[in-house]
């Protein structure tokens, strides 16, 4: 019966993932079990002086900015700045922006205390081991992104920590042999560590820290590392295809374009850039939205390009037009979806805590920093108010000065691929995604309603907590009990088989924005709940009137399964009793009386707390939900 439904599991995947997909990974996984990848991926490190110190402190190649030319003031007061500057050198290290931990070495999980066995060969590693726990609580510190607060610390402060840097480098190094550990199990986080070593390694070039032996450590290190991305990048180009493969691109060609003196160094940059430019014209669709249906893993790819269109500008190798419209339309859309007075944006779909360079003092809800960097890279103007938001667009833009295109989001809008449609009105943000699936989903999370006042989420996103949890904590994150969205009984929109995996995808969906008097209004539809039976479709009209803390919900449920009853589920803030009131009918105009159930809210990864979740429950078909402020 076992082996039934593991081969049925593996026909519905095949259909909806493709069979190239299913073959690929079945000979990945063999070669794995017989060792094949410890032959294609030894464990030999690189000795060799790629270049001398002078022509390295003298390259032609340039990289985002000048550190002589920095047009940023200089600012002594910070002093969250320099707390943290001083954190990082007795120790303790920042997890997800938010969590700090004293971690001794580079394979230790600070939450469960499991060490990784540091000369096991990557391929033996188990990632996602219950015993070890959650594998991004050992790669967080590994990718190196604390160097920014140094870095940092040192141009406000004017003082030198490459000392310090470089120490923390050449202790990586030494502690983490080649091919061996949790460290070398991921290509992305092999890629972005050395974009962050890369970016201190030009910070630092005139350092008199920096000397010969210490280069070529450092060098040797970054060739062997790239190495392995370049010959495991099959991998993200078929399994994973997502921010993992732009990231693993930007790499190859940060590296090839910045480091001709290596071995294979054009090779990496043509097909980094072949490789990035693809990725960004199919991940992003033509109206911006991300193929990830993640707000913040979208924000890692305006990171990404940002950092790609700015490199290549500057170094005569433009990428191609698709890639710098794909980019503005993703600013179109996030700006779109964004809260005007403090920069946030729903916490839609997977969020992992990712924020790649964290070059200003703004928290990590706050996207101004990431979304005005790409802007001016693209001469527009996101209409923001002045901030110290903008330090971040310096460091990687150089802080050039064009004449700039101002870019105001819509009243109503609507991002037919990604299926979002959006309301903006005096102060309140309502926020609706309906859409369906042709890559692989992540949230069973359709007709998701997000309602924000002033900057204050009322109705929110449960968010994500861990990757690696037990079974019903990572159901109820990603499933629908999570979403302010309907549920038939305790059945989920989609059918959840494995840790990222679904199946009975929603395939048909759609929906539309628009006004009418004094009102606007969404109206959205999906097919799911396939498991169950064949034509259950959920249809959702939100009508929010204008100028007015006043919205009417109207679920309707076609073909639901008999004696099955229909769940409409809101997550409110903690005062949200306080200021509003929320009450249901059903389809005669019966009141619904609230169930009160507990659900969770993570707000930052690796964070959660408990919270009230309200049901609305019938066994007819339709409920009808009026949400007023006081």
């Amino acid at each position: 019966m076992k082996a039934l439904r593991h081969l049925m599991l593996i026909w519905q995947i095949g259909r909806q993932m493709g069979w190239p997909y299913v073959l690929f990974r079945a000979g990945f996984w063999l070669q794995a079990k017989t060792g094949l990848l410890k032959l294609r991926f030894p464990k030999r490190a690189t000795r060799h002086s790629f270049v001398s110190i002078h022509k390295w402190c003298n390259c032609k190649s340039l990289f985002l900015f000048d550190p002589e030319k920095l047009a940023i003031q200089r600012n002594a007061s910070l002093k969250d700045l320099k707390w943290r500057a001083t954190q990082i050198n007795i120790g303790r290290y920042r997890y997800f922006s938010k969590q700090w931990f004293e971690v001794p070495g580079w394979h230790t999980n600070p939450l469960t205390g499991f060490v990784y066995p540091r000369n096991q060969h990557w391929s033996d590693v188990d990632d996602f081991s219950p015993e070890a726990g959650d594998i991004k609580y050992v790669w967080e510190k590994s990718r190196f992104c604390f160097l920014y607060d140094l870095i940092r610390y040192d141009y406000h402060f004017e003082e030198d920590q490459s000392e310090t840097v470089f120490r923390l480098i050449t202790h990586w190094i030494d502690n983490n042999p080649v091919n061996c550990g949790p460290n070398w199990k991921c290509s992305q986080e092999i890629a972005l560590r050395i974009l962050n070593w890369t970016f201190a390694l030009h910070y630092y070039r005139k350092s008199p820290t920096l000397n010969q032996r210490l280069l070529d450590k450092i060098l040797c290190s970054i060739y062997d590392q790239m190495w392995h991305v370049v010959s495991n990048i099959r991998f993200s180009q078929v399994a994973l295809k997502n921010n993992h493969l732009l990231t693993e691109a930007l790499g190859l060609y940060t590296v090839g374009l910045l480091m001709p003196f290596l071995p294979r160094a054009m090779q990496w940059r043509n097909k980094g850039k072949f490789i990035f430019e693809t990725e960004v014209c199919e991940q992003i669709a033509r109206d911006g939205t991300f193929l990830q249906f993640s707000m913040n893993y979208h924000r890692v790819v305006i990171q990404l390009m940002t950092w790609g269109i700015r490199l290549s500008e500057r170094n005569g190798d433009r990428l191609c037009d698709t890639v710098y419209s794909r980019a503005k339309a993703s600013l179109i859309f996030l700006r779109t979806c964004q809260v005007n007075i403090n920069g946030r944006l729903p916490n839609y779909g997977h969020n992992d805590g990712a924020l790649f360079f964290p070059l200003s003092e703004r928290s990590f809800g706050d996207f101004r920093p990431q979304m005005m960097a790409l802007a001016n890279v693209l001469g527009r103007d996101l209409d923001y108010r002045e901030g110290n938001w903008n330090e971040e667009s310096v460091w990687l833009t150089g802080g050039r000065s064009k004449s700039l295109s101002k870019m105001c989001p819509r009243r109503i809008s609507s991002f037919p691929i990604g299926g979002y449609h959006i309301i903006r009105d005096t102060g309140t943000l309502t926020f609706l995604r309906c859409g369906k699936y042709d890559t692989r989903p992540f949230q069973a999370d359709n007709n998701h309603l997000d309602i924000w006042i002033n900057g204050r989420n009322i109705l929110r996103d449960a968010g994500t907590w861990l990757y690696n949890a037990d079974q019903e904590s990572m159901r109820y994150f990603s499933g629908t009990r999570g979403h302010n969205t309907i549920m038939i009984g305790d059945f989920d929109q989609m059918q959840k088989r494995h840790r990222f995996i679904w199946t009975h995808w929603i395939t048909n969906a759609k929906g539309k924005v628009g006004s009418s008097g004094n009102e606007y209004w969404i109206e959205a539809e999906f097919e799911g709940f396939r498991h169950l039976g064949k034509g259950i479709v959920h249809k959702r009209r939100v009508v929010k009137k204008v100028g007015q803390l006043h919205w009417v919900v109207e679920d309707y449920v076609q073909n639901v399964p008999k004696g099955a009853p229909i769940r409409q589920l809101w997550h409110p803030d903690e005062a949200f009793d306080n200021d509003f009131t929320i009450r249901a009918t059903d389809e005669h105009g019966n009141e619904i009386p609230q169930i009160i159930e507990s659900g969770w809210y993570s707000k930052m990864y690796g964070e959660r707390e408990e919270c009230k979740m309200v049901v609305f429950e019938t066994l007819g078909h339709y409920v009808r939900t009026v949400i007023v402020g006081h």
